[in-house]
């Protein structure tokens, strides 16, 4: 007997009109693009599919990645030059940042060198190694400066996978979850994508984001499909990510 919800669909057909809230396509700036001309690739990679509206998310981590709005800028202007450059002037292109919660961001808090999503998100993450030792502190105090912390990749953190209920700790304290579309596919692992089925099964997901570094991820995500129960939980998150976010 046919069963409805094994057919597959390709998940890039259910995101046009979608804006990628997370990803590292400006240039030279972190462990994304290199390059203008990378991150020009990127770009025309996504309008394949319909995506259009970005806003990018460079790393901001101690002794990595120590970016400051200032870096983020000079980024951005050499990214809008190239595509006036290019003709993709109808590409829109926005600024904040993924940050690390590490021994720095607290300061950074504090000194208001943080780079919000549309200037009420906040956009965190900590090491896929270990949880961070300020993380409940950095979130409360995020939350006090009157910002939505938004959990970058929940279902990634490998020493949460053993711990399912943890998850819906840090939603009751007021985390908002992000989940790659990666990691609908095998790109990081079965472990990572059961997670991630499992976040989606108990509508603990909010937003939506491909957190696209290169080329060979996005033509991996060009070919991840679901089933139609899945997408059926995807599809209110894909909408409600372009409401917030529009």
């Amino acid at each position: 007997m046919f069963n409805f919800f094994s057919k597959k669909h390709f998940l890039i057909d259910h995101l046009e009109g979608f804006i990628d809230i997370h990803n590292h396509i400006l240039p030279g700036i972190d462990d994304g693009a290199k390059t203008v001309e990378d991150s020009i690739e990127l770009i025309k990679g996504f309008s394949e599919f319909g995506v259009t509206d970005f806003i990018c998310t460079p790393h901001i981590m101690e002794n990595y990645y120590p970016n400051t709005p200032l870096t983020i800028n000079c980024s951005l202007s050499l990214l809008k030059n190239a595509l006036k450059m290019n003709n993709l002037e109808h590409i829109n292109v926005d600024i904040a940042a993924e940050h690390m919660i590490d021994s720095g961001f607290e300061t950074i808090l504090e000194d208001k060198q943080i780079m919000p999503l549309a200037k009420n998100y906040l956009l965190i993450e900590m090491s896929y190694l270990q949880a961070s030792i300020n993380f409940d502190s950095s979130v409360e105090k995020i939350k006090s400066s009157g910002l939505f912390p938004i959990f970058a990749h929940p279902e990634r953190y490998a020493y949460l996978h053993k711990n399912l209920k943890t998850y819906s700790k840090y939603k009751n304290k007021g985390l908002l979850f992000q989940m790659n579309i990666l990691s609908l596919g095998d790109y990081y692992g079965k472990e990572v994508k059961q997670t991630a089925i499992y976040l989606l099964k108990n509508n603990l997901v909010d937003f939506l984001a491909s957190d696209v570094h290169k080329i060979t991820q996005l033509n991996y995500l060009k070919k991840i499909s679901i089933n139609e129960k899945t997408l059926m939980l995807i599809k209110p998150i894909i909408e409600k990510t372009i409401y917030n976010f529009k």
